[in-house]
């Protein structure tokens, strides 16, 4: 049964909301972000990158005090509204062919923690211990975590309901990409959406493993410390983006490797035929078509591999997601690549023109040789979530992605 929580959003004032809206920080070019900072002055990004301000790269705690100021001048100047009532906040996308439906609302620690909220991915203690400063000195959430649920026809009529009313936000961005935002405040409408979900039993996280972690992080440090702590606290709950499971896309990540650990060309393929059934492809570029079959290229030439069923073991989900077969059959034994996350023998891509990006790299002898995989599916998602068990990293690339400063929850 999953708990969400309607709740009070500071969100940009209507006539400033495609110019606060920004893509997240890492998606930026070096210059295309100095631009933006330079030319709009309503940029959320002003706000996490106060020291452009000061014309210096600011770091830590002195940061985040920055960022909470930058905040507080966007709430004084009204670019930031805040609304009285508690809501739900729909939200749709459209991206050329591809839409989603979801809602902004506010999910339990108290779910995170009982695994009604299901992760995928490991996380980084140090990674979670920062955010979580972060989040304790800034105050506020800008960023949700994007979680999926078992698609509900209850759930998606109230949805599509509401989004036939006329939207508080309706505008495009540069890359051509639609916004959409309702807000639910009636208290009908409210109940409803939460009775549909005790339905649900579980929801699991597309993106955003950390930020989560560091929400029951700092939830744990805040009910230490207060001794009147009953629960509903803002900071025992944290800002997620809930849409039905049909709409996630999932993209795969290619892997490229910069050498062949000592062994020679002949060598690699000899090594390589103990798990895969080898041919070479003769035209153009080749991509693999189904699952536990990869693509390798190496020496100017594309490769099809197909897995040896006989000799590699299905034990769980884990063992039969691609990227671990991949990682267990070539990338530690072969390569010597132990560590996915921090080797920086290995790199990875995604994207329509990846394979193509894959090629010229190699070709042009960055990396030595460069696989293909296809993209993990949803119902594997939840698999290694029900498990317990963790996916390599770099396994899913997910969208939708979401807006930074489209609706903030305050701790």
């Amino acid at each position: 049964m999953a708990l969400i929580k309607p709740f009070k959003a500071i969100r940009p004032a209507e006539d400033k909301v495609s110019f606060v809206a920004s893509k997240s920080y890492e998606e930026y070019p070096k210059e295309e972000l100095n631009a933006v900072l330079k030319y709009n002055p309503f940029s959320f990004l002003h706000i996490i990158n106060p020291g452009f301000k000061f014309d210096k790269n600011i770091t830590g705690e002195e940061r985040f005090k920055l960022v909470h100021n930058r905040y507080l001048e966007f709430l004084e100047d009204d670019t930031f509204i805040k609304d009285e009532e508690a809501c739900f906040y729909l939200y749709q996308i459209t991206k050329r062919n591809f839409k989603t439906l979801g809602f902004f609302c506010a999910c339990s620690i108290v779910d995170y923690q009982k695994d009604i909220i299901r992760k995928h991915e490991d996380t980084i203690q140090q990674r979670e211990e920062l955010f979580a400063d972060y989040l304790n000195t800034v105050g506020f959430n800008a960023e949700p975590v994007l979680m999926t649920y078992a698609d509900d026809a209850s759930i998606k009529a109230v949805l599509e309901h509401e989004s036939k009313k006329d939207p508080h936000y309706n505008f495009t961005t540069r890359d051509k990409i639609n916004h959409k935002l309702w807000k639910i405040d009636t208290i009908e409408t409210i109940e409803k959406l939460k009775a549909a979900f005790k339905g649900i039993d579980a929801l699991y996280i597309a993106d955003g493993h950390h930020r989560s972690a560091s929400s029951n992080l700092l939830a744990e440090k805040m009910k230490a410390k207060n001794t009147s702590h009953t629960g509903e606290e803002a900071y025992n709950f944290f800002m997620t983006y809930l849409i039905p499971e049909s709409e996630i896309r999932i993209y795969e990540f290619n892997r490229m490797v910069r050498d062949l650990n000592g062994l020679s060309k002949n060598e690699f393929l000899i090594k390589l035929d103990t798990y895969f059934r080898i041919e070479k492809k003769q035209d153009g570029l080749y991509r693999p078509t189904q699952k536990h079959h990869f693509s390798m290229y190496l020496d100017g030439e594309f490769y099809s591999l197909y897995l040896r069923k006989t000799v590699y073991e299905f034990t769980d989900s884990l063992s039969e997601l691609d990227t671990q077969i991949l990682f267990k059959t070539i990338l530690e034994p072969i390569l010597g690549i132990s560590d996915l996350r921090n080797d920086k023998r290995i790199s990875y891509g995604f994207g329509k023109h990846n394979v193509i990006k894959m090629k010229d790299s190699i070709d042009a002898g960055e990396y030595a040789v460069g696989f293909s995989l296809v993209p993990i599916n949803i119902d594997e998602v939840k698999a290694i979530a029900d498990e317990g068990l963790v996916m390599p990293p770099k396994s899913t690339y997910i969208e939708p992605k979401l807006r930074s400063g489209m609706a903030i929850y305050e701790l």
